[in-house]
């Protein structure tokens, strides 16, 4: 089957109308009667497309006038907390209203204004969603003291049936497997649903390892353990595959075991580069990859010399969240600035500034050739001009490769950098398994649906989504904005688009001042947008592409921003 084209197939049968409809528990008699219903303002109070915060009872919500109706969600994005409208200094910043949804200013998360779904990740939960009604020209909402404190709400999702005897396999312990599960049960599949991981911890949120190196794993884990438990998701931590055999639907694992599957969802995600020089395995040289490391590194470099080797996204986080913490840190970099490739000479090197303002120490345009150290500890990295860096700590950034080695036997098909390869529906090129996540390439219809790799915490939990609506035979295709985030100041590099190949770059705003907004343009269309403390300038532009619709270089040239007209 050709990547990218969609082919009918013949499933087996899954047993999915089993608790069709979602048994609701009974509300008691006070919880009835404590429903509040408000007038919070007239008709004539908001214009349209406008979105507004209101208090009920101590608590806010939002109000959304949109095509002339209202419509009432919680005020909060689910993914990491971001007002949808916040007023600051009598200056509006607010997320994204079109089309029938509100996109997140932050992480670009988007929920349908109508029902508070998810339409488009990072999140787990959608919105709360409020009954409102307007009658003699005022808008009147209803709302239980429950939902009211909780602004967030899980979908509704059905429980396993005995005797549904299909079996759901996901490897891997990341959003794309949970998106997944999750996804099959609002889907109304009963059948098992077995997720796997190599890693000893429940899935957990692993970009906030290089932000907050301290954070415990209670605070990061995307689920509870008593969440799987109740919605008949099975998880097996410590279980990593190492191989799986198509013809038999089986899945083989390093501890000796095998498990049966009908459908095989592939996301084991990526592994860390390590550095192949002399002195690589000395103790103190660490990849952030686990929560361990990332509790070691912060453990090791108080008031200490610590070298980061890399400066991708990774690296510069680390590096951020040590400059207050270490006695010294020194990055080291194949490109001249930091992110030239990504984000640009001029980003790259305002950004250079800002950490070398910090006491932080770059060596560019070089490598490390050897790490030397002491009864197995390190002291030193020597870079390739000779230079000598005192070192007690070295954490190595140098990029990710697939976790997919385990397919070398499988017959599904990889391409030469070891990614899975997909259509647009997720599927491999086994029509019973599908992959989702760091180790896909996949069509992307920003690029005209070339196969790309892009390694994004949205894009995994969108292609989660997909798989599993795919699995069960819905009409399910990947079209998200590919968007993300760094922590790399005091507030967060936003990204939105695919920028690869870019051929110019267009800047507003002020580098100097770390506040400015970057177009990347190839021929005469923006391909991507990064910014930093410009919102929501970088969720206005994943909504336009979003939309289907272009942004020219002439109007991202202008200071007046004409496409926003597009939204």
């Amino acid at each position: 089957m050709g990547v990218g084209k969609s082919r009918s197939v013949n499933f087996p049968i899954i047993d999915s109308q089993e608790n069709k409809t979602p048994k609701h528990t009974h509300k008691t008699k006070e919880k009835e009667e404590a429903i509040i219903v408000k007038e919070i303002c007239s008709v004539e109070e908001m214009n349209e497309g406008e979105m507004r915060e209101f208090e009920v009872e101590n608590h806010k919500l939002l109000l959304i006038k949109s095509n002339g109706e209202f419509s009432a969600l919680g005020h909060l994005c689910t993914h990491a907390g971001a007002p949808l409208v916040k007023v600051l200094n009598l200056s509006t910043y607010l997320g994204v209203l079109s089309n029938g949804r509100v996109r997140c200013p932050w992480h670009g998360a988007c929920f349908n204004i109508k029902t508070g779904d998810i339409e488009e990740y990072p999140c787990l939960d959608a919105l709360q969603c409020f009954p409102v009604e307007v009658q003699n020209g005022k808008v009147i909402i209803s709302a239980s003291v429950e939902t009211l404190e909780e602004n967030r709400r899980i979908k509704t999702m059905v429980t396993p049936s005995p005797t549904n005897k299909t079996v759901i396999l996901l490897i891997g312990g990341g959003p794309a497997s949970l998106i997944c599960a999750e996804t099959l049960r609002q889907e109304f599949y009963t059948g098992r649903i077995i997720i796997a991981t190599k890693e000893q911890h429940l899935p957990y949120d692993r970009t906030k390892l290089s932000k907050k190196l301290e954070i415990s794993i209670e605070r990061i884990l995307l689920r509870k353990s008593e969440f799987y438990s109740t919605h008949g998701i099975e998880m097996l931590t410590n279980k990593e595959a190492i191989s799986v055999n198509t013809g038999k639907r089986r899945v083989a694992f390093k501890d000796g075991t095998t498990q049966q599957y009908d459908y095989l969802l592939i996301a084991t995600g990526c592994i860390p580069r390590k550095l192949s020089c002399p002195g690589a395995d000395l103790e103190n040289v660490f990849c952030l990859y686990t929560p361990e490391d990332a509790h070691k590194i912060h453990e090791l470099s108080n008031e200490k010399d610590v070298v980061i080797v890399g400066s991708s996204f990774i690296g510069m986080e680390i590096t951020w969240y040590l400059i207050n913490k270490a006695k010294s840190v020194s990055v080291v970099g194949t490109s001249k600035v930091p992110f030239r490739d990504v984000l640009g000479r001029d980003v790259g090197t305002a950004i250079m500034k800002k950490f070398e303002a910090a006491n932080v120490k770059f060596y560019m345009e070089s490598k490390v050739t050897e790490l030397r150290g002491q009864n197995g500890l390190l002291e030193e990295v020597v870079l390739e001009n000779g230079m000598v860096l005192p070192a007690n700590i070295c954490v190595v950034g140098i990029g990710v490769v697939p976790a997919t080695d385990f397919l070398n036997k499988s017959g599904i098909k990889t391409d030469s950098n070891g990614a899975v390869i997909v259509n647009k529906n997720m599927q491999t090129s086994n029509l019973r398994v599908f992959a989702a996540g760091d180790i896909t390439s996949f069509p992307l219809p920003l690029k005209n649906n070339e196969n790309v790799t892009i390694r994004h915490w949205q894009v995994a939990h969108s292609q989660g989504h997909v798989a599993a609506l795919s699995m069960l035979k819905k009409n399910a295709a990947f079209n998200s904005v590919p968007y993300f985030w760094s922590a790399i100041s005091e507030s967060s590099v936003r990204y939105a688009g695919y920028g690869v190949g870019y051929e110019e770059v267009i800047i507003h705003g002020n580098m100097d001042e770390m506040r400015f907004v970057a177009f990347y343009i190839k021929g005469d269309t923006v391909i991507a947008v990064c910014s930093l403390n410009y919102d929501p300038v970088v969720s206005q532009v994943a909504e336009v592409l979003a939309s289907g619709k272009t942004i020219s270089k002439e109007e991202a040239s202008s200071e007046d921003m004409p496409w926003i007209k597009k939204i």
